[in-house]
């Protein structure tokens, strides 16, 4: 037996409870892990509060969590990965506990912590999927609401070196690392779009809403086009006509993890890991991303 972060209901953080479970057996392709550190993301909150049971509905006990790094300790059937190759991935049945599986892992390259590696999965693979959807062209003015996150920030990054000029949102903790980055960095609240119409005379092309702050129909009067505005954290964008884009497209986002972790090792992706957090820890953890006291991401380390 080993043990697992388990929740069987919908419910607050209190839902989540530390259990005994049986490790899982990798199957074909599959690997298993011994985890090392496992990320935690806002929409394992959304999963866990059942704010998204009617689109990704769930079979109880669930174990949370989308992505992990860690040691391969067994491996299935046509594996891309060997016992004892230090990796990282997407898992398969939850990551918060001391075992998980991952299907085509990637190799973790030493320059990165495995709290970085365990960060990189979700973020990367999610800022890829909307920057491609956005369909941003170099010269393009990209406006990224909740750019001082940790989708927003990797988003930022892979536009900038799209040469995409980027206007990014914040708060006034993050508006000069933004700048660091090359952004333009906007501090959001009231008054914000006259601030962004003031940093970006030249007007702004696409806008990625990565906040969910009730930012949309200002959005939409800044680009002058529906189709133009995506977000990942508003569940009103119907409403607004406005794209909302949540998991896989099947646009080769999985494909790009090799590339967003060769750029964080060789220094050209930075993501920053706010705070740990040991396994029986979950609770607080979502708790902490609930009131949005995290400055970049919250890993748990089993």
């Amino acid at each position: 037996m080993s043990q697992a972060i388990t929740f069987s209901e919908y419910g607050t953080p209190e839902v989540l409870r530390l259990s005994e479970v049986t490790p899982p057996e990798p199957g074909p392709g599959q690997v298993r892990i011994r985890v090392r550190a496992a990320s935690v993301n806002p929409f394992d909150l959304k999963i866990r509060s059942g704010l998204m049971a009617d689109a990704v509905p769930v079979r109880f006990p669930v174990v949370p969590g989308l992505d992990a790094s860690g040691v391969v300790d067994a491996v299935g059937e046509g594996a891309d990965a060997a016992v004892g190759d230090e990796v990282l991935g997407a898992t398969v049945g939850g990551g918060y506990g001391e075992y998980a599986l991952l299907e085509r892992p990637v190799a973790r390259p030493a320059a990165l912590s495995w709290e970085v590696a365990a960060s990189l999965v979700t973020v990367g693979a999610t800022a890829f999927r909307v920057l491609g959807l956005l369909d941003l062209r170099a010269g393009d003015t990209l406006l990224v609401h909740g750019a001082g996150g940790s989708v927003g920030t990797v988003a930022v990054q892979l536009a900038l070196a799209r040469g995409v000029t980027v206007v990014g949102t914040a708060g006034a903790h993050d508006l000069e690392r933004l700048t660091a980055l090359g952004a333009v960095a906007v501090g959001y609240g009231e008054g914000w779009a006259r601030r962004v119409r003031t940093a970006a005379p030249q007007g702004v092309d696409r806008v990625l809403d990565a906040a969910g702050a009730g930012v949309l129909a200002d959005s939409v009067a800044l680009t002058g086009d529906r189709a133009h505005v995506l977000t990942i954290a508003d569940l009103s964008a119907a409403r607004h006509g406005v794209r909302f884009s949540a998991g896989s497209t099947g646009d080769g986002a999985e494909d790009f993890l090799p590339q967003v972790v060769r750029a964080a090792a060789e220094g050209g992706l930075t993501l920053p890991v706010w705070r740990t957090y040991p396994l029986d820890g979950a609770a607080t953890a979502h708790a902490d991303l609930e009131a949005r006291r995290n400055r970049g991401k919250a890993v748990l380390l089993p």
